[in-house]
């Protein structure tokens, strides 16, 4: 297994966990990140890609970025790493009901089944399963909090015009 590296950053949202191999960017975690893994990694501070990772972070948190240029790494099911290339999918300041993502993924009965894959990213804003809301337009469970969910959407709402983005 490739060697592991650590960042964290602060944000809006409270610090952030990153983590990142020799090649792509692994995971992001929030403070209160349910399930987060324990992981054993070097530290980071100096690794270039987490260094490319904080600044394309800052730039969203800032307003100046609506999607991140990052090589992922997306380490889960078949299943679950096609529900989170459709997050990615899910257009900065819009979002997309369980429901809406299980039809557009062909799978029209599978709305629980994305719901559990989307609250298993572990590349959370990056990957944004933020997006994802319940039928209604709750805020249902987010693996970083209903606060955070709330802020990160709160936030691209107000980013939303195409001219303050980075393409």
């Amino acid at each position: 297994m490739n060697s592991l590296y650590e960042r964290r950053i602060s944000s809006p949202v409270g610090g952030l966990h990153v983590v990142a191999s020799d090649e792509a960017i692994v995971g992001v975690y929030l403070p209160e990140h349910k399930g987060a893994p324990v992981i054993m990694a070097h530290d980071g501070q100096n690794h270039p890609l987490l260094a490319e990772a904080a600044r394309q972070l800052a730039e969203y948190f800032t307003g100046g970025r609506a999607f991140f240029t990052l090589p992922l790494d997306l380490q889960g099911s078949a299943f679950q790493r096609e529900v989170w290339r459709a997050l990615v999918g899910i257009p900065f300041g819009e979002t997309r009901s369980y429901a809406e993502l299980a039809r557009a993924l062909g799978r029209p009965q599978a709305a629980r089944a994305v719901g559990a894959a989307n609250a298993k990213n572990p590349i959370s804003i990056i990957v944004p399963c933020h997006r994802v809301i319940a039928g209604d337009g709750a805020l249902t469970g987010y693996a970083g909090g209903v606060a955070a969910k709330q802020w990160l959407l709160s936030h691209e709402q107000e980013h939303h015009a195409p001219r303050h983005v980075i393409h």
